[in-house]
């Protein structure tokens, strides 16, 4: 199976099964992408062009598996519990009040809790009881926002060092958070010991401020853009990222994007809202139609942009073509339900953060471990048990797609969020395009 488009000038093909991608030209592009045609047919097709060695090299490829390879054969995924990632929610509650907050303002349709030093230290013994082979565990503090629940953050750091060495394992931790506690004691602790921050910022202070405001009601910009700008210069410019959600009332996310940067911050992402299609900030079909022309906007930016001081990274785009994901992990997806697990303050586990509070995702909690085998198994599929995906040139780059928004959207975690499909595919369009550019542009 092939993918082949072509981008601004450019003609890429992708080889679906060996990962393979193809920048050509257009005799090359038509060629393969009529592959059966004659030398007498493509001449007729291309008058004047010279078409020697061309079949050859095309065949060459073919050969080494590097176009029309052979279908892969997947293999189902391995259901026996180990554990490499957990999300803690130490805080199940939050100093703002985001109006798309799939949390339901940090409380994920609950009560407002703060996670007990007991249960954290419980957490993450059942993550080393139950990591198996995996030598490097990755911990992420969350909430609502967990800087509300700090001092047992540091608490539970603390407890997983001691335990490293004995046991061979390294902890990994990464801290997102809103900024509004973000002070020096904070970043000095998150510097030493956070091997990444995220840190939450919609961009242009107007589109920022419109929903993410304080219990007050007063916008949060500018309180805390001067702390995110300090946190990223403690840390060497390294090792974060500025998160952000676009939205119905920007789906034009690129200028926020561009504005973050003005601001000073190098690494980027931006996520489209997940929310309930009647919300007055959902995407709609046409601003779905307006984001997938702003990353192309966006790829061609960052490769004009390459090599200058106004270079930065935008997470999407970050893909490796040479040294990509395993087999394994492009078949498996993210790993949520199977070998990364959510605990609330309570100590209940699900599947992934998104999941928290959802009626029938309990998976257990982490006294008693696991109790629901048969939820486990359920995320624990592989894109061979997802009929819907087969044909799809995409498939290897987000296995079946974000189980969450395929529950939320059509009721079935092996469904397809066709939205956000879409929008994927646009992206992964630009990521190998970009990713594909040998030069900068003249």
């Amino acid at each position: 199976m092939i993918h082949a488009y072509e981008f601004h000038g450019s003609h890429i093909i992708l080889d679906v099964n060996s990962g393979s991608v193809h920048a050509t030209d257009p005799v090359a592009f038509y060629a393969i992408t009529h592959w059966g045609i004659s030398q007498d047919e493509l001449g007729e097709a291309f008058p004047g062009e010279d078409l020697t060695g061309l079949f050859e090299d095309i065949q060459a490829l073919i050969d080494q598996q590097k176009l029309f390879a052979p279908e892969i054969q997947l293999s189902t995924v391995n259901c026996q519990l180990s554990i490499k990632a957990l999300c803690l929610h130490v805080s199940h509650t939050c100093n703002l009040t985001c109006d798309y907050c799939f949390a339901g303002a940090g409380k994920y349709r609950g009560e407002e809790a703060l996670m007990p030093f007991e249960t954290g230290r419980r957490a993450l013994d059942f993550l080393l009881e139950n990591a198996g082979s995996h030598r490097n565990l990755e911990v992420d503090f969350f909430g609502g926002e967990p800087l509300m629940n700090w001092p047992i953050v540091k608490d539970l750091v603390a407890y997983a060092r001691s335990k490293e060495k004995a046991l061979g394992k390294h902890f990994r931790f990464t801290l997102t958070t809103n900024g509004v506690l973000v002070d020096d004691e904070v970043m000095g602790f998150a510097n030493r010991e956070m091997d990444n921050v995220v840190l939450s910022l919609d961009g242009r202070r107007e589109i920022h401020d419109r929903l993410r405001r304080t219990a007050n009601g007063r916008g949060s910009y500018d309180l805390i853009v001067p702390k995110f700008q300090a946190f990223a210069r403690a840390r060497g410019e390294r090792n974060y990222y500025i998160r952000g959600t676009f939205t119905h009332f920007n789906p034009d996310f690129t200028q926020d994007l561009y504005h973050m940067r003005e601001l000073g911050f190098k690494s980027l992402s931006m996520e489209p809202v997940v929310c309930s299609p009647e919300s007055e900030y959902a995407l709609t079909p046409g601003d779905i139609e307006i984001v997938k022309q702003e990353y192309e906007k966006l790829a061609l930016e960052l490769f004009k942009r390459r090599g200058t001081p106004a270079a930065f990274s935008f997470y999407h785009f970050n893909i490796d073509l040479k040294h990509g994901p395993c087999l394994h992990k492009r078949a498996a997806g993210c790993g949520s339900g199977r070998d990364y697990l959510a605990v609330t303050p309570a100590g209940e586990l699900y599947p992934c953060h998104q999941f928290v509070g959802e009626p029938g995702f309990c998976m257990g909690d982490v006294w008693r471990g696991v109790t629901r085998p048969d939820l486990r198994a359920a995320f624990s599929c592989s894109l061979r048990e997802r009929p819907s995906c087969r044909d799809c040139w995409a498939k290897y780059y987000c296995a079946g797609g974000c189980a969450a928004n395929a529950h939320h959207a059509c009721g079935d975690i092996r469904g397809v969020y066709e939205a956000g499909c879409g929008m994927f595919k646009k992206r992964m369009e630009c990521a190998i395009w970009l990713a594909a550019q040998p030069h900068n542009p003249d």
